[in-house]
Order: C-alpha cells, then structure tokens, then sequence
C-alpha cells in the first residue's frame, strides 16, 4: 500500500464505524437536495480542512455550560467517542449533500434524539438539547468553525462567498428549528464571540480535556494533535481566555502542513462525488476519492 493510500487509510478508519452516508443517494437522481452542486457548502465541505473545522466547533460549543452539561449527562463521547463522531459526521454528510428525502430523514432522526436530552446545568439552569437557543450555539459553532479552517487552511473565499455559505447552512438550521440564524460571516462571528450565556464549568474542563487525548492509535494522534493545535489557533481570543488556553507558536504552520497532506492523500470528499453523480454534473474525476477505500488492514 502507498504511503497516499496509508494516510487515508487511516483516517478513513476513524468513520468506518456504523451507517455510511449516502449509500443510497442515486436512488434520486437530479435531487440537488438543499445546495446543489453551484454551491459554496458542497465547496467547503468537501475540503479536509473541514477536520479542523469540526474540532474547533467541539471545542466552542463546551463553552456553554447548558449545551456542555448535555452532553456530558446524556452523551458517550467517553465510552464511545467513534460512535459519536461518526453520528455526528453522518448527519453533517447527510445534510449537505444529501437528496431532499434524505436529508428530512437525517433532521427526523437527530430531532428524535435530542428529546429525552434534558437536565440541569451546574449552574443551575435547566436545559433541554431542543431548545431553539441551545441549537443556535452548537449550529452557529460549526457554520463559523468550518467557515474558518477553510478560510485559514485552504484558498480563501470572497466575502460573499462567505456570506453565501452562511445563508445555505442557516437552512440546515430552520430544517432543525435554530432560533437566531446570523446571514453573514461578520454577524455570526460577532454573535459567537459576543455571546452572552458562556462560561466556565466542569463539563466544559471535562470536554476540554478530553479531546487533548482522545483514545486513538498512535499515529492517528499524532496527526490529530497538530489538527487540534491548528483549530485552537483560530479561536477568537476572548474564547480561548474563556477556556484557559492559548495558541502554540506554529499552530498554524503545523496545520497548514497537515492540512496540505491530507488534501493531498484524500482528494476532494466523496460524499461530494457523490452528489454531483446523483446530480448529473460534470467535474475532474481526479480530484475526488470513492467511498470504496483500500481495506486498512492490508500492508501492502
């Protein structure tokens, strides 16, 4: 096996786990499903930087003791931190490049899940996963967290291309009932940033530390070392206080690097590929990968 099939091998073990996204997609040819393929979201998404992108969001959303007590009461990101990920980047999949039918389906199912999700905060407010604030901040988290990795770690957008990608994922946030849906880059960044419910809390130190070592193998922590350094470098400076940590020097020279090989070894998403077959779209076979991957436990 090639060191570029290795690298994506690798990675690709990491979202081996459970359903895999768009197995039926072609059943519903010409479905542009919520973007299409002249879309800034199918863009972004299918860039590797979106793996910084994702971490830094979890990073954020432990910020609000409310969304951060939900999770540690309700979730088994500890005991099942693969499992976790996978459900969580098979909705995010789904919604982006899915058919229509799909993508109701995958909103059904995450709106089912979040109903027992309820409690009490530490300090003492209760919560529950439905309520339309509390998905604002983990939905507003990610727009601006896979905004920025593909700001920093990839070619830039234009600031209407910015604002385009914002707008298209607000219509992933009404499907899911998001109360407060910034429609540009500046106002979401400033409705991040400005925030008036964060704060510190034992959840949030729990989270934190937990994903400065999460249980992977040793190569995959290696590189998921430098993709965390890289996403805590782009936190804006009042939340990284907020959290008592601060940016490495060459955070992001060292995600840069690890960015641009991994974009190098895994193309352009198939999830992506996908949706432009079912689409009937035209693009560079070349620059994209299948779903079908060499088995990780071949040696060569």
């Amino acid at each position: 096996m090639s060191l570029q099939e290795r690298l994506t091998a690798s990675v690709v073990r990491l979202f081996s786990e459970g359903e895999q996204p768009l197995s039926r997609t072609h059943l519903y040819p010409d479905d542009p499903g919520l973007f299409g393929p002249g879309s800034v979201s199918w863009k972004v998404m299918g860039d590797v930087s979106s793996f910084v992108g994702g971490v830094r969001a979890l990073l954020l959303q432990a910020l609000h003791p409310e969304v951060a007590a939900g999770v540690a009461d309700h979730s088994q990101y500890e005991k099942d931190p693969l499992g976790r990920l996978n459900r969580t980047s098979l909705f995010v999949t789904t919604a982006n490049y899915g058919s229509m039918p799909e993508v109701e389906a995958a909103v059904r199912i995450v709106r089912e899940a979040h109903k027992p999700v309820s409690g009490t905060s530490e300090r003492g407010i209760r919560y529950s996963a439905n309520q339309p604030q509390l998905g604002a901040w983990v939905h507003n988290t990610l727009t601006d967290s896979f905004l920025e990795a593909y700001q920093t770690f990839c070619q830039g957008l234009t600031a209407q291309e910015a604002d385009q990608f914002v707008q298209e994922q607000a219509k992933i946030g009404e499907l899911l009932g998001v109360a407060e849906l910034p429609l540009t880059a500046s106002d979401l960044r400033n409705w991040v940033t400005e925030h008036p419910s964060l704060g510190d809390s034992e959840a949030l130190r729990s989270a934190w530390d937990f994903l400065r070592k999460p249980p992977l193998q040793a190569g995959q922590l290696l590189g998921y070392k430098v993709v965390r350094a890289a996403a805590v470098a782009t936190l804006p400076t009042e939340l990284a206080q907020l959290a008592g940590t601060s940016s490495r020097r060459g955070a992001l020279v060292g995600g840069q690097c690890i960015v641009s090989s991994l974009r190098w070894a895994m193309k352009h998403s198939p999830a992506w590929k996908a949706a432009l077959d079912r689409c009937g779209a035209s693009y560079d076979a070349t620059k994209f990968r299948s779903f079908e991957e060499p088995s990780p436990t071949e040696d060569h």
